[in-house]
C-alpha cells in the first residue's frame, strides 16, 4: 500500500503592523495557493520565509517495519525558498 504525499505549507510572515508570525502551516494544493489562503489571513503581510513540508496521509491497514522505521526518523523532505 502506497502512502500519498499531501503539501504542507509552513510561513514566516511580518505583519503589516510590524509584528513577526513564525511557523504557520497552511495546506494547499501548491506553495501559491497555500500563499492565496495565507494572504486572505493576513492582508498587507510580508512573507519572510517559505518552506514546504511532505506529510504522509492517514494509514488505513496493516503497517509495515519500513513504514515504523519511516515515522521513527522524521519527516522525508523539507524544501525552503525565499
Amino acid at each position: 500500500m502506497q502512502l500519498t504525499p499531501t503539501a504542507k505549507y509552513g510561513f514566516r510572515i511580518r505583519t503589516r503592523s510590524g509584528a513577526v508570525v513564525d511557523n504557520l502551516l497552511i495546506f494547499g494544493k501548491d506553495e501559491m495557493d497555500a500563499e492565496r489562503k495565507l494572504r486572505q489571513i493576513y492582508l498587507g503581510c510580508e512573507i519572510i520565509e517559505a518552506r514546504r513540508l511532505v506529510i504522509q496521509m492517514p494509514r488505513v491497514g496493516m503497517v509495515t517495519f519500513e513504514e515504523v522505521v519511516d515515522l521513527i526518523s522524521g519527516p522525508t523532505s523539507v524544501e525552503t525558498s525565499k
